[in-house]
């Protein structure tokens, strides 16, 4: 059964970003995610690359930032198409 999920995608370089951190609602709040996410960054470090980035919605802010270990940073968005 699969209870968790972590995709991680690279630029070929120094840089990997974390997407589509997901834990099943059953097993959400016992650390999963939090392992998910150290293993696909001890990969990304295995591989090479010297940043690991992620974008969040607000209410994942103290996941990543706190049990994760992400820092904030400045970033841009620039959106590609009109959505209401």
């Amino acid at each position: 059964m699969l209870i968790g999920f972590v995709d991680v995608a690279r630029d070929g370089g120094a840089h990997a970003f974390v997407l589509d951190t997901m834990v099943a609602p059953g097993h959400r709040t016992a650390g999963v995610g939090t392992a998910l996410v150290t293993t696909a960054a001890d990969h990304a470090r295995a591989a090479g690359c010297a940043w690991l980035h992620v974008d969040f919605e607000e209410h994942l802010r103290p996941f990543y930032l706190d049990a994760c270990g992400f820092r904030e940073t400045a970033a841009g968005l620039l959106a590609l198409e009109d959505r209401p």
